[in-house]
């Protein structure tokens, strides 16, 4: 109970300063475009380097997140889920802009989750409820 109390707090925090309109977007790479899937090898170069090991995990399996706004412009909050709780992304998204976090673990909160392309460690997830606010976590990957 109390657990899902401190979350539900820090929930409104992550809400009321999204709706602030601070911006802070030092930790991710950004892209005003979308990249496209036909093939074009999009991306610009930004992707993570391949895994040393030679097992089957691809480039975008090892990165712990991807955001896409495919709908509406909307606020979108990333923090790094530590004591620190250090804002990475604190602002407007628009429409067509990639964010990609080479770190974990991540809290990330959005005032439209169904605007929100969300890809953790390569794995889409499941499409939140347009005009609802959107939430996930993207915990460690050992």
């Amino acid at each position: 109970m109390a657990a899902a109390l401190a979350l539900l707090v820090v929930g409104a925090m992550a809400l009321v300063n999204a709706i602030s309109g601070e911006s802070d977007q030092k930790g991710p790479v950004t892209s005003a475009s979308p990249t496209s899937d036909d093939g074009g090898g999009g991306g610009g170069g930004e992707s993570a380097p391949a895994t040393p090991t030679g097992n089957a995990a691809s480039p975008a399996e090892s990165i712990p997140l991807v955001i896409r706004v495919t709908g509406q412009p909307t606020t979108v909050v990333v923090r790094v889920a530590d004591a620190q709780g250090k804002v990475l992304t604190n602002g407007r998204l628009d429409t067509g802009d990639t964010l990609q976090y080479d770190e974990a673990p991540l809290q990330v909160v959005a005032s439209n989750g169904g605007s929100l392309q969300v890809t953790i460690y390569g794995e889409p997830q499941p499409q939140k409820p347009n005009g609802q606010r959107g939430q996930w976590f993207v915990g460690d990957q050992s």
